[in-house]
């Protein structure tokens, strides 16, 4: 059977109004709590609207600006007050009747060859906010219009509404909601302080709870660099964050009002512990407004160490976060910040030295992670990277390189433990060979890091250097003689070593050492040291022990190693030779581990040679 062919016609998309506003309430933000920030911004814009007016039009308000929130437990009412320029009823049909109609925009064109524009109005739906708390809202309003009549607005949560004649004689608005059972708990005049200062304690405008101003209304942001003391920017970082103890270790005030817009102030915490990098918080406002405790999509995540806060009047807020990362104005903000952090961090390294050095332990993990995700930031800093040295205090690669410079050419010798590598340190300096000493997790990464932006510049393990460092290819090799194999002496010795400790598979290597604290060391790989660093830092409990196949370095200048030569050949002697074979291998292990002990010296060799 044939079906009748649907025919072409256009037609529009039929919507049920009696939907809407319950989906608005439902979804229109995630916290209930958001509809104080929403009716406290929209109670200031109409205070700025009123004094904007009144400046262009030459006329002298007889009213000091106030918003005023009164909570009536009895009538289950949280009434939020402002003494603005309130509505008449067609501007309650054009900014509350019709959803998503912004007033704020309509202002700023009227006004927008004016300096004034600092009218928050881009929150979107905010009025609407309030049935997320009530079963009933009203409006009782007067506009400050010559001859307006004051009007009331009562809304149940539906698309129905009235509006008639009210009695109000002041110009203002009054915002009446009727909580519903769920949101009792915000008739309490300490719940809503606590969000008033959450959401609007920097608005430049006196907010009231009750009988008591509530605000600070002055964010030290707006003031200029040059007119705060540091003991402000303390005093305000324990506004900002009243939990915290300890004063921050030093800021950044950013203040910028060309190509963008953008105040605010940026604090270095002191860390407790090198995971407390992850602890930051900079809070994000907009015009004084407080819109999110995280800024993560204008300000780089390796700068989440930070705290403070940042105020950016223009940033498009009814984004999502994924557009908000890709928006050109964002990225313009996020590259100043980076800019600013580093020109701070090199101002102080030149300014006073010694300061940054006392920082440095608190801020180094955030910079090298910033030098690995952020090219540019690395170009900025690159130079003022600190490490503590083996000739004492700290030092920068150029400046190591330049010291270092006749006797490693572009090496940078490092030391990543210093409990398991301690012995090989000592080599180093008794040759007069500095060794830097990496202390951060993220520092065996880091080396990696800085050797693929330099390529000509190789980071070396102090155990790993031994081979090219701290041979002593001038001094005559010992004769080691052993009668049971043909082999040369040095590969007999090897032979035996390996065979006195089971161990097939090592490789030993008899060479004369510049130091002559070790009989023996074992040398790894620069490759296979990094994976085991690497081990550490993943936490695998390997910490200390070497990767791969050993190499066994036996120093032939060394009194225990010679003290073998002198027993070669005397069977009454194998015994001991096998135990003192053990124990140079041992002590070479040691070097590879947070052990102490006492060496083992010729008075044990001689020991043993009385035993036998």
């Amino acid at each position: 059977m044939q079906t009748e062919s649907t025919q072409s016609r256009k037609g529009q998309i039929s919507i049920h109004t009696d939907n809407i506003l319950p989906i608005i309430k439902k979804w229109l933000y995630s916290d209930h709590d958001i509809f104080i920030r929403e009716l406290v911004s929209n109670a200031y814009d109409a205070i700025n609207k009123r004094n904007t007016i009144s400046r262009r039009e030459n006329q002298t308000l007889t009213v000091t600006p106030k918003i005023q929130i009164t909570c009536n437990e009895e009538a289950k009412t949280l009434t939020i007050s402002d003494n603005g320029l309130g509505m008449d009823a067609d501007e309650i049909e054009k900014y509350i009747n019709q959803i998503a109609f912004s007033g704020a925009e309509e202002f700023l064109k009227k006004y927008e060859d004016k300096e004034d524009k600092q009218i928050i109005g881009h929150f979107g739906l905010g009025f609407y906010s309030a049935f997320m708390v009530a079963n009933l809202v009203e409006i009782n309003t007067l506009s400050f219009k010559e001859g307006a009549k004051a009007v009331k607005w009562r809304c149940e949560g539906s698309t129905d509404f009235e509006i008639s004649e009210s009695e109000r004689s002041d110009v203002g608005t009054d915002i009446i909601l009727h909580l519903n059972e769920d949101s009792l708990a915000y008739l309490k005049e300490d719940e809503v302080t606590r969000l008033v200062t959450k959401y609007a304690n920097f608005l430049p405008v006196e907010i009231a709870v009750g009988e008591t101003v509530v605000n600070n209304q002055n964010p030290l942001w707006v003031k200029a660099p040059s007119e705060v003391t540091d003991e402000e920017y303390k005093a305000f970082y324990k506004t900002l964050f009243p939990t915290q103890f300890s004063d921050p270790l030093f800021w950044i005030h950013l203040n910028v009002d060309y190509p963008f817009n953008l105040k605010g102030i940026l604090y270095f915490p002191k860390l407790l512990h090198e995971l407390d990098a992850n602890k930051g918080q900079i809070q994000m406002y907009c015009q004084q407004v407080f819109v999110s405790d995280s800024a993560k999509e204008v300000v780089p995540e390796f700068l989440n160490l930070l705290q403070g806060a940042i105020d950016c009047p223009e940033l498009p807020l009814n984004v999502s976060r994924s557009f908000l990362q890709q928006d050109p104005y964002v990225q313009k903000i996020s590259k100043h910040i980076v800019k600013k952090v580093a020109d701070r961090l090199n101002e102080l390294f030149r300014q006073n030295r010694s300061e940054f050095e006392t920082y440095w332990e608190d801020i180094h993990p955030f910079i090298k992670y910033g030098m690995i995700q952020h090219h540019e930031f690395y170009d900025k800093v690159k130079d003022i990277v600190m490490f503590s040295s083996s000739n004492g205090g700290s030092t920068t690669i150029p400046e190591y390189l330049s010291r270092n410079e006749e006797k490693l050419q572009k090496k940078v010798l490092y030391c990543s433990n210093k409990d398991t590598q301690s012995a090989y340190v000592k080599m180093c300096q008794d040759q007069g060979l500095e060794v830097i000493y990496l202390k951060s997790s993220i520092d065996s990464h880091f080396v990696q890091f800085l050797e693929s932006k330099d390529s000509d510049t190789k980071y070396v393990s102090v155990d790993a250097a031994v081979m090219d460092h701290l041979l002593d290819t001038e001094a005559e090799s010992s004769e080691v003689v052993d009668p049971e194999t043909n082999k040369s002496e040095r590969d007999a010795l090897g032979d035996y070593f390996k065979e006195m400790l089971k161990k097939d598979k090592m490789t030993v290597k008899v060479e004369s050492l510049k130091s002559q604290d070790l009989a023996a060391v074992l040398v790894q790989d620069e490759y296979m040291k990094r994976m085991q660093d690497m081990s550490v830092f993943m936490k695998s409990g390997n910490a200390g022990l070497p990767f791969g196949d050993e190499t066994l370095v036996l120093n032939s200048s060394h009194p225990l190693i010679k003290a073998l030569q002198s027993m070669a050949g005397d069977a009454d002697k194998s015994e001991i030779r096998g135990e003192i074979c053990q124990h140079v291998y041992d002590l070479a292990r040691m070097a590879h581990q947070p052990l102490s002990g006492m060496p083992l010296t010729v008075l044990d060799v001689l020991r043993f040679d009385r035993r036998g």
